[in-house]
């Protein structure tokens, strides 16, 4: 591979710079239909949680447990819960909003390795997508929480995508919560140790998350968050 073509995707590496560019000229196509979709489908489910995890937890694992309890917590404060739609934490916290009687939404994404929908989503919200960043846009546009679980890049995206937003104003104050302190705890003292220390970031950045240690806690914070502040859609 040459130096110019250093950058473009292998599946189109043969291609010539013209065909590239036309392909990408044709899946603005793609991405608009994702975004119509999702805001067709999202306008009409009301105020949703994010919960989030690794797709690699096991059903017999405390994590998957925890993300069942908390999804059917939250559900009966009143609350749908929407997921990345996929296994491990994903599956049990839709199949927690399932056997609660609520709303569950799941934002598939179309992967090479993984993954299937899980069955605990409601038919008409099952949302599927080429495009990460669409998804997430999905999640930030229709949630008035995020809890997060242990996980792995992905949950570190969208919590960090989330944190930045909030910070940055894009993006009106919801709360998030982590949930494991043991899991967490580290990444928290090494924002606190370098990125605050440093002034990378501002103290008041610091409330913009909440560090638990159990499912209580978090639908707790959530609670109490909409009974002070007004529940209203984030746009």
């Amino acid at each position: 591979m040459n130096e110019k073509n250093h950058l473009i995707p292998r599946e189109i590496e043969s291609k010539s710079w013209n065909e590239t560019k036309a392909h990408d000229s044709w899946s603005v196509f793609k991405i608009m239909a994702e975004f119509v979709d999702g805001y067709e489908t999202l306008s009409k489910i009301g105020p949703c949680v994010a919960v989030f995890g690794s797709a690699r937890t096991k059903p017999g694992d405390k994590c998957y447990h925890m993300a069942e309890e908390l999804a059917y917590l939250l559900t009966k404060k009143g609350f749908g819960i929407i997921t990345g739609g996929g296994p491990g934490a994903m599956e049990a916290a839709n199949k927690g909003a399932h056997i609660a009687g609520g709303r569950s939404v799941g934002l598939n994404i179309n992967l090479p390795f993984e993954q299937s929908a899980n069955e605990y989503i409601d038919h008409d919200k099952l949302l599927q997508f080429d495009y990460f960043f669409t998804r997430k846009v999905m999640f930030m546009r229709y949630s008035q929480g995020y809890v997060v679980l242990p996980g792995g890049f992905g949950t570190l995206d969208e919590l960090f995508e989330a944190i930045t937003l909030i910070q940055t104003h894009k993006l009106i104050q919801f709360p998030i919560v982590l949930i494991s302190k043991d899991y967490w705890g580290g990444l928290v003292e090494w924002i606190k140790e370098k990125l605050l220390a440093e002034g990378k970031v501002g103290e008041k950045d610091m409330d913009i998350f909440h560090l638990v240690d159990n499912i209580e806690e978090a639908v707790k914070i959530i609670d109490d968050y909409y009974r002070t502040y007004s529940l209203k859609p984030n746009f």
